[in-house]
């Protein structure tokens, strides 16, 4: 089960899932409208269509590419109070118990109190959904 935490600055909601499968970076995405340049200062885009018919932007600049290890990037999202601010998300795999910790973090959130508080349901979500999918296709 994903679990997820908010600092205690309120600056950073920290979700961490473990997956029964080596660690990897996928080249596979099944993400509509979703492109990046796999490198640090790359650029990265990703839309998505709600069920309700919105759609939501996000893009920004990859921090660090270090396959299977790490990747962060910024994060510039359209349903952030303040839509250009840019906040962090670090995604940080190790090998565990003959799988792999995942452990995501995104940080930069302390003047994003209603996306924070989504962030801290989303991203253990995320987490479910990549364990899932991960141990489906191991």
């Amino acid at each position: 089960m994903a679990t997820a935490i908010v600092t205690n600055d309120q600056d950073a909601v920290t979700s961490e899932v473990l997956i029964a499968a080596p660690p990897w970076v996928s080249d596979h995405c099944q993400i509509e409208n979703f492109s990046i340049d796999r490198k640090a200062g790359g650029r990265y885009i990703h839309d998505t269509l709600r069920t309700n018919g919105s759609k939501l932007h996000c893009e920004g600049e990859v921090l660090e590419y270090d396959p299977p290890h790490r990747l962060s990037y910024t994060w510039i999202a359209d349903w952030h109070e303040d839509r250009s601010r840019r906040t962090v998300v670090l995604w940080e795999l190790e090998p565990h118990a003959g799988g792999t910790r995942v452990t995501v973090t995104h940080s930069g959130l302390a003047q994003e109190p209603t996306a924070r508080k989504e962030y801290n349901n989303g991203w253990p979500n995320v987490a479910e959904k990549l364990k899932a999918f991960v141990e489906r296709s191991n």
